[in-house]
């Protein structure tokens, strides 16, 4: 069983969502990156590392700001790998999740990122511009190194093409809450979101799916029915805050990474 499911496995069991978490590597620093998710993968359940891109065309201020500092740092893609590598050094059964854009992967040739993402402990890939059914062969070649390629769907997406995306989905599907950029504020009630999330449920239960985008610590208790919550821009708009008042972000995005944690146990 992957990490992933094992992930999902466990939280069903204490009868609570995953909590998953993104950053971006790099953020501020490469040093700083990894302190980052040492200390708050002690509350996640499951860890998504995004790789910083100058056009991200997915992600709103806040991740754009993270990305921003990243790359001004001088991070490049082998640097993603090697903090995902040491990351696995200490936290070798926390599953890790790689987001970005395709042009990345196209850069190192679909086989050779793939490779190398399971040489170095990546359990699971979202490629954000990539959708279905085109990434149906790049799915499957990820699927034989053992690594989840995640399937994104919306609400816009129709239920005959949903039903096609969850059953060639391997171990998680991520549900986009709303159309908008990452980090925006909730257009539609937290109520309106989990109802259709259950609709979506009751198309395959046994599918582990994951609601994203615009959730907060204010929002994450009214979507505790879904089987993982994804959190990004919170975090790493707390990372700029803590640099703004040259506090430490290690201690001040774990603090986040607990509370919301607490909200959904």
């Amino acid at each position: 069983m992957s990490l992933i499911n094992q992930a999902f496995k466990k939280t069903k069991k204490e009868n609570r969502p995953a909590l998953l978490t993104y950053t971006v590597a790099g953020d501020n620093n490469k040093k700083k990156s990894l302190e980052i998710l040492n200390s708050i993968s002690r509350y996640a359940d499951i860890c998504e590392i995004g790789f910083p891109h100058n056009t991200p065309i997915a992600d709103g201020g806040q991740i754009q700001s993270s990305a921003y500092r990243a790359l001004k740092n001088g991070l490049k893609i082998k640097d993603v790998f090697s903090l995902v590598k040491n990351f696995k050094k200490i936290s070798k059964n926390k599953p890790v999740i790689l987001m970005g854009y395709y042009n990345m992967i196209y850069q190192y040739g679909d086989d050779n990122f793939i490779k190398i993402c399971n040489k170095v402990g990546v359990d699971g890939l979202i490629v954000v511009d990539l959708p279905y059914p085109e990434n149906k062969f790049f799915a499957k070649k990820c699927k034989k190194k053992n690594i989840c390629f995640i399937q994104l769907i919306s609400p816009t997406t129709s239920k005959k093409r949903m039903k096609k995306i969850i059953k060639d989905s391997h171990d998680m599907v991520y549900y986009i809450s709303m159309l908008s950029t990452t980090g925006g504020k909730l257009k539609v009630s937290p109520n309106k979101i989990i109802d259709r999330y259950l609709k979506i449920k009751n198309i395959n239960k046994s599918k582990n799916i994951v609601i994203g985008f615009g959730i907060t610590d204010k929002t994450i208790y009214s979507l505790k029915k879904a089987d993982g919550i994804v959190v990004g821009s919170a975090l790493c708009k707390e990372i700029s805050k803590s640099l703004e008042k040259r506090q430490n972000p290690v201690t001040n995005v774990t603090k986040i990474v607990k509370k919301l944690r607490e909200k959904i146990s």
